[in-house]
């Protein structure tokens, strides 16, 4: 089974210059699960990057590795 919480830190760590400072919140209520990442304060351009473009592609992956396994996921970028 695909572990969203672990693809999400994942995917932050590599883009990131601080993923030592990466951390991720799971809360699970039936078939959604909401994920909040943190990360450093210099690192947030990097995340969210030119218009959200790399926001909405990490929201877009974990989308569709939720979809793997019959789940719906929001992810909060904080």
């Amino acid at each position: 089974m695909v572990e969203l919480k672990k693809v999400l830190s994942d995917i932050a760590e590599a883009i990131v210059d601080s993923p030592e400072e990466v951390s991720v919140t799971e809360t699970v209520e039936g078939d959604n699960v909401y994920l909040e990442l943190h990360v450093a304060e210099d690192d947030m351009g990097k995340v969210i990057g030119r218009h959200g473009k790399i926001a909405k592609s990490i929201r877009l992956v974990m989308k569709a590795a939720a979809n793997t396994v019959g789940k719906k996921v929001t992810v909060d970028i904080r």
